[in-house]
């Protein structure tokens, strides 16, 4: 019997199983949904499987893929790409500590990070949870360093009103 689909390209496999959780945490603060995520993953990921011997060869396919996710994000966001919306569930997370509170977290976020606009919120992963300079955030989103100020800031403002991220503020850190 042959196999029905080719087999991937040499280091394709190795590479998303050591990094295709990370990109999939980026993706899920993009679109604020686990399903579009792991859509907006995929998508980046099927178009990577067909270049990938350039994308390595260009040295580091994992700065190419997240600039995939950024821009693809955006492209579906100009074409209105509707897709499936399945049932909203925070990402799977195991391990010590407060669930109850992680997930209470992980959803004010996600619901602050919602109301931005799709512009703002890439700005804000870039800048912030991806920790990208001001200089590439605006290569990463094909706009200007000036437009990736205005729109941290007003992103920013919007947050830091935010009710959703109101319970951060009073909440004492333990070491």
């Amino acid at each position: 019997m042959t196999d029905r689909y080719p087999a991937p390209p040499e280091g394709f496999a190795d590479f998303v199983a050591a990094r295709s959780g990370a990109l999939l945490r980026s993706a899920w603060l993009l679109t604020g949904d686990a399903g579009r995520a792991e859509d907006l993953l995929q998508t980046v990921l099927a178009a990577a499987w067909r270049r990938w011997p350039a994308v390595v060869a260009a040295g580091h396919p994992e700065a190419y893929l997240r600039r995939a996710l950024f821009t693809t994000y955006v492209s579906w966001w100009r074409r209105r790409w509707r897709a499936e919306f399945p049932a909203a569930t925070p990402p799977d997370h195991t391990g010590p500590g407060d669930l109850a509170r992680e997930s209470a977290d992980r959803d004010a976020v996600r619901r602050a990070l919602a109301r931005l606009s799709r512009q703002q919120r890439a700005i804000v992963v870039l800048r912030y949870a991806e920790d990208l300079s001001v200089e590439r955030t605006a290569q990463v989103l094909g706009c200007s360093t000036n437009t990736v100020k205005v729109q941290s800031s007003r992103a920013l403002r919007s947050l830091r009103i935010d009710p959703d991220l109101s319970l951060f503020t009073n909440r004492e850190v333990v070491p």
